[in-house]
């Protein structure tokens, strides 16, 4: 990725921790020396990759309600009864697999969330794939939720990400104005660049 490059190895060392092979190899999710898919089944295997500065998803299901919801109670097997297929399942709130492999699907990315990092990096566009993702989204939280509940939650996701590009762009036009007063000073050379692989503002 164009973020990664040029970064030191220390930084770039838990990246290939995940993507390598490991990522399609099913001892990455149902443990090597445990295969069991009771163990699979908790939110905990996500977090073996999914957390961490560069993707906060672990960190931002944990601290959401429904993380809070399976911290409380994934002891409780009347809550969280692992032992069951997740299409059999009646968890008291949704793990990271109940939702992202609804059914018991292992294809990860068919029920991934409408935007990348929890939802929350472009605000829709109005093209077809978006409406299809973001039917494919609400049909998921309709398990516990009501349509309109999901409808709003996507509504206020969308505006969210508006006022953020509103802010980048005003943000941006503030660091282009210091660089042409002669005010700001280009990002050295060895530092790692922006995300877009550019090197643009210290």
């Amino acid at each position: 990725c164009a973020w990664s490059i040029e970064r030191p190895p220390g930084d770039t060392a838990g990246c290939t921790f995940c993507h390598t092979s490991s990522e399609e190899r099913c001892s990455t999710c149902h443990q090597r020396h445990q295969f069991d898919p009771a163990v699979a089944r908790h939110s905990e295997q996500c977090k073996a990759c999914h957390w961490g500065k560069d993707h906060r998803d672990w960190e931002a299901y944990d601290i959401s309600i429904h993380g809070v919801v399976y911290q409380v109670n994934k002891w409780n097997p009347t809550e969280f009864d692992f032992s069951k297929k997740l299409s059999d399942a009646d968890y008291v709130g949704p793990t990271c697999q109940y939702c992202h492999m609804r059914g018991g699907h292992h294809n990860v990315q068919r029920l991934s969330t409408v935007y990348t990092s929890m939802g929350m990096s472009n605000a829709d566009r109005g093209a077809p794939l978006w409406k299809e993702k973001r039917d494919t989204w609400v049909s998921v939280c309709d398990d516990c939720h009501s349509p309109r509940f999901a409808r709003e939650n996507l509504q206020a996701m969308d505006e969210a990400c508006i006022d953020a590009g509103l802010k980048y762009t005003e943000t941006f036009k503030v660091a282009e104005n210091l660089m042409l007063d002669g005010m700001g000073e280009p990002m050295p050379k060895d530092l790692a660049p922006d995300w877009s692989g550019q090197h643009i503002w210290s």
